[in-house]
């Protein structure tokens, strides 16, 4: 890992280790808990998560308990979250993992993208914060952390990232892993928190940004 990583990855985990958000699904390593965590978390902020996640665990503790459920009583719980494929894939997946997985959400990502609703986001994500596997955990928001700090990813015309652009990305979250699983799974949660609260997409808070020192924006940036 070049010197500027190193700088980025160390100060981002000494932040995240005394301003990481204390979320009820980072106290777990259940793979169960964390799928539905991730589900719920697509597209949803995770103030309004909070709630829907308890209630929901509650009804369904268990992926075989979800699995014997009908459908219109898990969208009933899901009520008020909205996205409502998201509660069916989740309900699909868990009959999937229990008729061809004897109940036990696999950790291989490959496998885990072969189930209903998993992308390569939700399976990065299930592997590593269930399984502590060192797997890159790249969502909107920590894409752009990366882009950000080492300017990295071409634009089209000025819309969006190209197909390259991301698989560059995924590949420049690889690299800066962590080597030993659970400073890997702090650094992809370190990495969601620092673009959830501070590098965020509108009027990034780079005057009190932990890893300013090793940002390439944020070097530019005023003040």
């Amino acid at each position: 890992m070049a010197p500027p990583a190193r700088q980025f990855t160390r100060l981002l985990l000494k932040w995240f280790r005394r301003h990481g958000r204390p979320l009820p699904w980072r106290a777990t390593r259940d793979p169960y808990r964390v799928l539905v965590s991730e589900f719920m978390l697509q597209q949803t902020q995770v103030s309004r998560v909070t709630g829907y996640y308890d209630r929901f665990l509650r009804k369904y503790p268990t992926i075989a308990t979800l699995a014997r459920a009908r459908p219109r009583a898990v969208r009933e719980t899901w009520e008020g979250l909205g996205y409502y494929a998201r509660a069916r894939n989740l309900h699909r997946l868990a009959r999937v993992v229990v008729k061809r997985h004897d109940g036990h959400v696999p950790d291989d990502p490959e496998t885990l993208r072969t189930l209903p609703g998993v992308g390569a986001y939700t399976a990065g994500a299930v592997a590593c914060f269930a399984y502590e596997k060192r797997e890159p955990t790249v969502d909107t928001n920590v894409a752009r952390v990366l882009t950000r700090v080492f300017k990295r990813g071409k634009r089209e015309g000025g819309r969006g990232k190209s197909k390259a652009s991301a698989k560059e990305t995924w590949a420049l979250a690889r690299t800066l892993l962590p080597q030993r699983r659970t400073a890997a799974w702090r650094f992809n949660q370190a990495l969601m928190d620092l673009g959830a609260t501070i590098c965020v997409a509108r009027a990034p808070r780079c005057g009190i940004c932990p890893v300013r020192s090793a940002c390439a924006t944020g070097r530019q940036a005023p003040g």
